[in-house]
């Protein structure tokens, strides 16, 4: 079976700034902010939401194909993908853009200041959700506008159940567009601050906007999640983790273990400690696409985290 995840695809410069952005940043001047952050450590990572997904997908040992639009320089990216078994296959390369460019400075309270540069993505909408393809299962993560709007009412009228996970490509849609989405979409994923904007926005409840899709997946960062699913709100605990190293890429990380359960038809229960605890890998590791485990490993990982075996 195979997942086609549509989103984005970058490269991610990352940079630690050895202090708390609050100590530097002025509320009553916002108005006329100029900051400047020294970081003095910086390395420069494989990202983007369908790469990161992806890649960890691919560690639970399921089919995980990319659908996205790339720029001239992205062979060293592609390469990458290769030496790890991620097939390339609906990813169409444009040679007069960049790949996506992802500037990530996270403080040491993890909080994240980014800049991206789209790139190649905003052309998304010239790729099309394959019909004859075997697809399973979908993802329309955040990537160009109109492509996702155009992959998600494609999966829709393929019949091929998807998740919605709008993430920080959510400021381009209002009310209305997003009520769209949760019409087509199986399932939806937001984190906390992103389902605030979505009520906002749409005027409905969570439990509203539970209501039309099977089922509403909310991440709490380290309070855990909770699924809406059928009249009723399952909380998810976080796994316990051995440090903190890097949270960049672990809502991807959360999203993967959603597709495993999915793929492999667990409940909610189960599918939502999964990727509490692909959440918890990642976010032990610096970047997006460094750890790496047997599915052996993942499988006592869960018994010992959770007490249950799946």
């Amino acid at each position: 079976m195979t997942a086609l995840i549509c989103g984005s695809m970058a490269y991610d410069t990352i940079m630690v700034f050895h202090d708390s952005f609050k100590n530097h940043i002025l509320p009553d001047k916002l108005h006329i902010l100029n900051v400047s952050f020294l970081v003095p450590t910086m390395r420069r990572e494989y990202g983007g939401c369908a790469g990161n997904i992806a890649y960890n997908l691919h560690l639970l040992q399921e089919d995980a194909a990319i659908m996205a639009t790339v720029g001239h320089d992205f062979e060293p990216y592609a390469q990458w993908l290769s030496r790890n078994g991620i097939s390339t296959r609906f990813i169409k390369v444009l040679d007069d853009h960049y790949t996506g460019q992802a500037y990530i400075t996270t403080d040491i309270d993890d909080n994240q200041i980014t800049a991206f540069h789209p790139g190649a993505m905003s052309f998304s909408h010239l790729n099309a959700v394959p019909v004859d393809e075997k697809i399973s299962i979908g993802i329309v993560s955040p990537d160009g506008k109109q492509g996702m709007q155009e992959h998600a009412e494609q999966f829709a009228e393929a019949g091929i159940p998807f998740i919605f996970d709008p993430g920080q490509g959510m400021p381009m849609f209002d009310g209305e567009e997003l009520l769209r989405f949760l019409d087509l979409a199986t399932y939806a994923t937001f984190n906390d601050y992103e389902a605030e904007l979505v009520q906002q926005r749409t005027g409905l409840s969570l439990e509203q906007l539970a209501a039309k899709v099977d089922a509403l997946i909310i991440t709490l960062g380290g309070q855990g999640s909770k699924i809406y699913t059928h009249g009723q709100c399952i909380e998810i605990p976080v796994a316990p983790v051995s440090q903190l190293a890097d949270p960049t890429g672990c809502g991807d990380a959360y999203r993967a273990g959603l597709l495993y359960g999915l793929i492999n038809e667990y409940d909610w229960d189960v599918t939502g400690r999964i990727a509490s605890l692909m959440g918890a890998i990642k976010i032990e590791h610096n970047g997006t696409q460094n750890h790496v485990f047997s599915l052996a490993d993942f499988k006592l990982r869960y018994q010992a985290s959770f007490g249950s075996s799946f």
